[in-house]
């Protein structure tokens, strides 16, 4: 799990929008930290140094997470299980 950022505010196309330090691969999972899957990472905006992820969001009411950490599910591709 990798911290993505914390939720600003939720678009009118209910997409969420994050304030990010690092810029997210497309279609990453985004979780909760209760590793509840939010959505996946659809588009990034903004400067490269300050990026803002936007989340196509699973979730009904998205505007619940307002001001929650948002995180990455890291996959397990090319890690070893020892």
């Amino acid at each position: 799990m990798q911290r993505l950022g914390k939720v600003l505010s939720v678009a009118p196309s209910q997409n969420i929008v994050v304030k990010t330090d690092k810029n997210p691969k497309l279609g990453s999972v985004v979780v909760d930290e209760n590793l509840k899957v939010v959505g996946k990472v659809f588009d990034l905006i903004g400067p490269v140094s300050s990026p803002y992820a936007i989340v196509k969001p699973t979730l009904k009411e998205p505007k619940n997470l307002i001001g929650k950490q948002l995180y990455l599910l890291l996959s397990n591709k090319g890690r070893s299980k020892n």
